[in-house]
């Protein structure tokens, strides 16, 4: 509830204008088809996701690039709100981007620019290893590359960003001692005679190894789920106390604390 009544007091700072110029908004709608009818909790999402932000007074954000617009407009509730009310209420967040750029924004698997559940385009965490190898063997490439001879296009090439993001050299002497690095596989694939299949099988093994011990780890919990219930318990206690000191700050600074210390009579 805390995140709530902080939400509805942001709305009061944000304008309709601002919410129909994110990006991230507007991609959304456009993936969903709700440009005739979009609902209010969706469109005012922004606003609740800086909620969730200053409610907690996260400096730091740990985000993928698609999440820019977001914290963007985050910053922008912090200072509109510390500037109407004189105050320092709310920590300004900075987004932190992962280091390695190919992890910033992963496409779908079929080439669209962002992995959506709704869409059926992304590779679970938790998924069994046939279901992975079905996904990355079905992946999008370059649509040009029509013929093994045919020299390929690694930019904007899904399965080569995917390696990108996730393949390491020790990989290949494990499971492709034909190249030492990246680097001579992409080469190849660009001067032609290397075919899609053979990529692709390479990333189905980069992926199973990064993916093993995530899903092996999450297996180990789900025999121990009355654990799991007791530590989300007590981090949701510990989120909800942080919240709501959060919000008696930001009430005392919008001067709307009528009840607290008779602050109505001061």
């Amino acid at each position: 509830p805390e995140l709530y009544e902080m939400t509805a007091y942001f709305m009061d700072i944000v304008t309709v204008s601002r919410l129909q110029r994110n990006p991230t908004v507007k991609s959304e709608i456009q993936m969903r088809n709700f440009e005739a009818s979009i609902p209010v909790g969706f469109f005012t999402y922004p606003i609740s996701q800086a909620a969730d932000i200053t409610a907690f007074k996260a400096n730091v954000v740990p985000a993928g690039e698609d999440q820019m617009p977001m914290v963007e407009q985050t910053r922008e509730i912090v200072h509109k709100f510390n500037t109407v009310y004189n105050t320092d209420t709310l920590v300004m967040p900075d987004i932190l981007l992962p280091s390695n750029d190919a992890c910033r924004r992963l496409p779908g698997t079929d080439g669209k620019a962002k992995m959506s559940k709704s869409l059926g385009n992304c590779i679970y965490l938790a998924e069994e290893p046939e279901d992975i190898k079905k996904k990355v063997m079905s992946m999008f490439t370059d649509p040009n590359h029509l013929r093994v001879e045919d020299p390929g296009k690694v930019e904007g090439n899904p399965v080569f960003i995917y390696l990108d993001a996730f393949c390491r050299d020790e990989y290949f002497a494990e499971f492709w001692n034909d190249y030492s690095c990246l680097d001579e596989l992409k080469a190849h694939y660009q001067r032609g005679g290397l075919g899609d299949v053979k990529v692709k099988k390479f990333l189905n093994n980069v992926m199973q190894e990064e993916l093993r011990p995530i899903r092996e780890r999450r297996k180990e919990w789900e025999n121990h789920l009355p654990d799991v219930l007791d530590i989300l318990k007590e981090g949701s206690k510990v989120a909800k106390e942080t919240a709501a000191k959060t919000l008696e700050d930001v009430r005392h600074s919008m001067r709307i604390d009528y009840f607290t210390d008779n602050n109505l009579l001061k």
